[in-house]
Formats: structure tokens, sequence, C-alpha cells
């Protein structure tokens, strides 16, 4: 390559780094809080994807020359430990009958690999343990059945650890990672299977000739075949005789996808001492891996194929996340639309309580009579309203009673309507949720019971209401001392209080839309006339009619002020949630750069673009492909001689040699 090739891959890779940090950090933004159809499996894959990013992704990316990573996975009992300690020539996992078995992953490597593990750049959320493992090929000290232990001897059973094991007789460049059972009765174990799997670069996928049929591992074998991850397959205790076994599990590997995938069988044979298979039945894996590990560019090959699948299936599944995001907002605002109709009507019920005349009655309308000399007042009414003035003139000549009363009187007949209106709303608004997923969710707290979500206790919204009523009546009083200074020749009405002419003011206000124009309206109407016949012998009717809308402007402006306020309380837990419309539009333009920074990089580095994943490269010693070819049943049943004996000879036990031992020159 040259090096302006060099440096044009080089920047490619980097955009592509900043592509998945972009959409890392979206999928971190993007909360689902909200109980919504499909929430769960939308929750799972987002943490599998941040997982997957975290633990494989970024670190590949950013980490060239990283070693290969085979992580050895498959169903309970399959003999995935077994398989690890036979190829690695010692027992270091540990196999056994109670289940689960495999309780700390362990990934063995050669030791001066080990800072691309020690250090947090794989598998951050795992706490690291480093084991001691026996000298390679010194099997002395190794008891049949037991397994490496940590350095103060204690085995390791936190399912959220990792072991390390640096083995001197495993190639640099290549690591093997014994993984706890994908159908473990421990969904712990399963869910760390599932994300261990989805950290390899190479999956070694591991299950037997009674159970290879089972639908959960064809559940995850489905969805590597869809990234185009790099599987080898390998089926263990097959019988002699069992070609069909094997001829069906090929099947099976082309129908979903994985015809390309090595297909390796390990025939029924008795362990040894320590617990491991004879040489000979492991003998195509080992040939496979060891020349795996000697070839930097085979090694390369299946990386870059694994990386480039992961890079694409995030890119894919980012889009679900981004429909799950969509579905979040949509719920969002239709709760958010209830909370905004029912305080909208609450506002409405409000405003119409304090302007169509319903207030001049029961408690507000005895007072203002008490108030005025009502009986007096009313008998001049019915004479003519023409000497109204006259009866106001005695009533001024006649002393100054207290218009507290009558305030007290408005006051409360104002809270009555305004706490009526709230809890109204509140009930809607409970009401809707409950018969809302996500709604009902959030009416409940974490004990179940009913959340605050929908206000503030009654005495607190009492108090409330009630200070903004006494605020309104100052106000009040306000304009009425301020309209009363800017106007000359007012002692005389000024004689019936700053009192008196603010609750005239009020009842004004009450009756300022209700049409009240005269005493045919009964009792109510004659005390509104009343009232403004005050107010225009003291201000003039231009003024009452400015003066009122002042007032009753500022009545709604306080009164609504303590519905907003209720309502926030409800639309802030909403926001709390952390639901945002712009989750869903930022994951989608976040997922096309991703895609756009991925066909640039494979162009940059001289990939075909278009074309699937390569094949796990065969190299040498491979038993069979399942390329939809005839299968070999004495490759089958893994009746071959050996140099070392029969593998279903029982008499014949080989020495049991560390395979990697190869590479040096000692025999293959």
């Amino acid at each position: 390559m040259t090096e302006s090739g060099g440096a044009l891959e080089s920047a490619a890779r980097l955009r592509l780094v900043s592509a998945v940090d972009v959409v890392r950090g979206r999928l971190v933004a993007t909360r689902l809080p909200l109980e919504v159809t499909g929430v769960d499996l939308a929750r799972r894959r987002r943490r599998e994807l941040l997982d997957q990013i975290d633990d494989y992704l970024l670190p590949r990316l950013r980490s060239d020359g990283a070693p290969l990573l085979v992580v050895v996975g498959g169903s309970t009992g399959a003999g995935k430990s077994t398989l690890v300690n036979s190829l690695l020539g010692a027992p270091l996992t540990r196999p056994g009958v109670l289940r689960p078995t495999t309780r700390s992953p362990v990934l063995v490597h050669h030791p001066s690999d080990g800072p691309w593990f020690t250090a947090e750049r794989v598998f951050p959320t795992l706490a690291r343990v480093e084991t001691l493992v026996p000298p390679a090929g010194d099997l002395a000290g190794a008891s049949a059945g037991s397994a490496a232990h940590e350095r103060d001897g204690t085995p390791v059973d936190g399912v959220r650890s990792l072991r390390l094991a640096p083995y001197p007789a495993i190639p640099p460049g290549l690591a093997l990672l014994d993984a706890p059972d994908i159908d473990s009765v421990e969904s712990a174990n399963r869910d760390l299977a599932g994300q261990l799997l989805a950290a390899a670069d190479l999956w070694l996928f591991v299950t037997t000739a009674a159970r290879y049929a089972d639908a959960v591992p064809w559940e995850l074998l489905r969805a590597a075949a869809a990234r185009h991850a790099q599987v080898a397959l390998v089926i263990s205790r097959v019988d002699p005789g069992s070609g069909e076994v094997v001829a069906d599990l090929g099947r099976m590997a082309q129908e979903n996808g994985l015809a390309d995938a090595l297909l390796f069988v390990i025939p029924e044979a008795r362990l040894d001492e320590a617990g491991m298979l004879p040489e000979a039945a492991v003998a195509e894996i080992a040939g496979w891996l060891t020349d795996l590990g000697g070839s930097a560019s085979a090694r390369d090959e299946v990386a870059l194929a694994t990386r480039d699948g992961v890079v694409t299936e995030v890119a894919d599944a980012v889009g679900a996340i981004a429909a799950a995001a969509d579905a979040q907002a949509e719920s969002a605002a239709r709760l958010a639309q209830i909370v905004e109709v029912a305080y909208a009507e609450a506002s409405e019920r409000v405003r119409a309580a304090t302007t169509d005349g319903a207030m001049l009655r029961g408690e507000v309308l005895g007072r203002w009579q008490d108030f005025v000399g009502a009986s007096d007042i009313m008998r001049t009414l019915e004479r003519g309203v023409g000497k109204v003035r006259d009866s106001i003139g005695a009533f001024f000549r006649g002393g100054r009673p207290s218009a507290q009363p009558v305030e007290l009187a408005i006051a409360h007949s104002l809270e009555a309507v305004t706490l009526d209106a709230v809890e109204t709303a509140r009930e809607r608004i409970r009401s809707s949720w409950r018969a809302d997923p996500a709604g009902a969710a959030l009416l409940r707290d974490g004990d179940g019971a009913t959340a605050g979500v929908t206000g503030a206790g009654t005495a607190d919204l009492r108090a409330a209401i009630a200070e903004q009523i006494r605020g309104w009546q100052e106000d009040v009083l306000a304009v009425v001392r301020e309209q009363g200074e800017d106007r000359r020749g007012l002692a005389r009405a000024l004689s019936f209080g700053v009192n008196g002419l603010g609750v005239a003011l009020m009842l004004v206000v009450f009756a300022s839309t209700g049409g009240v124009t005269g005493a045919e309206v009964g009792i109510a109407g004659g005390a509104a006339v009343l009232a403004q016949k005050v107010l225009e012998a003291a201000f003039g009717d231009d003024a009452v009619r400015r003066l009122t809308d002042q007032v009753a402007t500022r009545l709604q402006t306080r009164l609504g002020s303590v519905l907003d306020a209720d309502a926030t309380i409800a639309l802030t837990a909403l926001a709390a949630s952390g639901v945002s419309p712009d989750d869903g539009p930022l994951l989608r333009a976040a997922a096309d750069s991703l895609t756009g920074a991925a066909t640039q990089e494979r162009s940059a580095r001289g990939a075909i673009v278009d074309r699937p994943a390569v094949a796990v490269p065969a190299l040498r010693g491979a038993a069979m492909r399942g390329r939809g070819g005839s299968w070999d049943d004495d490759a089958a049943t893994g009746a071959r001689p050996t140099d070392a004996g029969s593998v279903g000879d029982e008499t014949a036990q080989p020495e049991q040699r560390s395979w990697w031992r190869r590479l040096f020159g000692s025999g293959r």
C-alpha cells in the first residue's frame, strides 16, 4: 500500500470510529422509559448494542493488530470447557456435572497479549481476575477435573468477572474465551454468554449429537449469520456410524445462512485422568486453530469480516431503536395532550364561573346586601333605577360598614370554584393515564402505589389558591386607589371606602360577560347593576369599563397560574422520563453517517463494499465444510488412524500435548 493510500485508510478509519462514537452517544442519550408495545425488546436490543459497541466494535476499531478473540460458546453440557482444556493441554477451565459450570468466563491468552485484555479496553463492565495456570506442557501438578485458581486459591463464582489466564503455549495474536452456557438456568449467565459471543471475532460454537437441533442455539446462530459473523461449528459426542446426524447438522446450517461455516466433528471418546479428550479427537480443530494463530493475514481476514458485519448490524439495528424512540415520543405527546386538554377545560370552567354571574349568588350576594343595606336599595330599584344615586348618597351620609365580610365571601367562592376545576382536571388525567400503559406506569411509584404526578395535596392546593385570590383582591384595591388619586371631586364617593369600591368592582367583574343589564335578571342581576352604578358614580362609565377589563384579566392570570403550576407537575413527571421527539431522527442520522463512514472505510482499504463478509478461512486441518456437498462418514465419526492410536481404542491413551507446540515444529 502506498503512503498516500495508508493515510487515506487511516483517515477513513478515524471517521468510522467517530461515527460509531456518535451512534453510541445517541443510544446512551435515548431512553425508552415508557411502557409501549414492544418496548422490552427494544430496551434489550439497545443494551445489547451498547455492550457490543463497548466490548467489541470500538476496541477492535481503535486497536489495529489486537489479538483475534475466539469465543467458545454453546449449550449446557456441550463440552465447551472440556474442549478448551483438551486443545490447550491444560485444565484451565472448569467443567463439571453440576450446571451451570462456567460461571465466570475464562480468557486464555499469550502473556505478551496481556495489555490487550488486562485494561478495560475489552469487556469494560467485567472485573478482571488473574488466574494461575500450570506451565505449558507440565500437568504434574494438575489434578483430574481441577481448574485453574486465582492467586489466593479461591475459585471465581461471580458471573460478572473475567478470569484472565496468561498461557505461554498459546500463540501471540490469538485468544480463547470459554463462555457460559447460552441456555443456562441462570438468566445472568445467559445474558453474559450473549454479550461475550457478540464481542467475538470468531465463534467456535459447540453442540452435541443429541442436542444439535435445540431452538436456543439456532436463534443465536441465525442472528450471527444475518450479520455475517464468522462461525465454526463443533459437534461433539458423535457415535460411530452417525454420519446422518452430521449431515443433518450441515443441512440445518445451510438453511440458516451458515452454509460456509466450517464444521468439526468430535467423536465419542473416554476422557483421560485430567478430564481431557484424546489428542486425536481434537486434532482437526487444533490444526485449524494452529494455522489461524500462525497467520496474521488469516486473523486479519477473520477480524475484518466480523467487524464489517457488526458495523452493518449496528447501523441496521439503530433504525429499529429509532422506531422505538418515535413510539416513545408519540406516547409522551399523547399523555401531554391529555394534561393540556384537561387543564384547558379547567381554565374555561373557572373563566365561565367568574364571568357569567354565578358568583353573584349565595354567600357573596348575602354579604353584599348586608354591606349596602339591600332592602332599602332594592325598594328604590323597584321605583326606578334613576333614583339610585339618592339612595347611595343617603348610604354615604349614614356611615360606612365594613366590606371585609364581602371580601371573604368572594374569596371563599373563588376558592371553591378553582379547587373544583383543578380536582376535575386531575381526575380526568388519572382516568385517562390509567387506561394507557405508559401513563399507568408513570402514575405508579416504585412500590406500586399512585405516584404524586397529578398535583399536590388538597391542603397545599387550597393554600396556593388562597394566596392567589388574596393577591388579586390586593390588586383590585390598588387599582381603585390609583384611579381615585387620578380624579378630583371624589371625596363624597370615596367616603364609601376603597374596600367598598373594591368589592363593587369585583362584583362587576363576575357579571362582565354574563349579559346582566338590569333588575329583570333577578336579585343577582340587581346586585351587579347596583355595584356598577356605585362605580360609575365614583369614576364614570368609561373608567368602569376599563377597570373591569383590567381587573378581570388579572383574576384570570392569577387563577391561571394555579392551574398552570398544577399541570406542570404532571408534565414535569412526563418530561423527567427523558423522552424527546428528537431521539428518533437523531438516531437515524447517526445510523446514516455510520453507514456512509463504513462504506468509505471499506473502499479506502480496498474491500469489496457490496460483497457479504467472507467465510472463515479454511486453512489446513478442517474436517469438513457445509457447502451443500456430501459428508464423509469416516470423518464424521473421527475414525482415522493416528500415530498415537485410534480414538476408539480405549487402551491407547496418547500423552496429552499442547497442540500450540505444533507452531514450533513439535509435530502435526
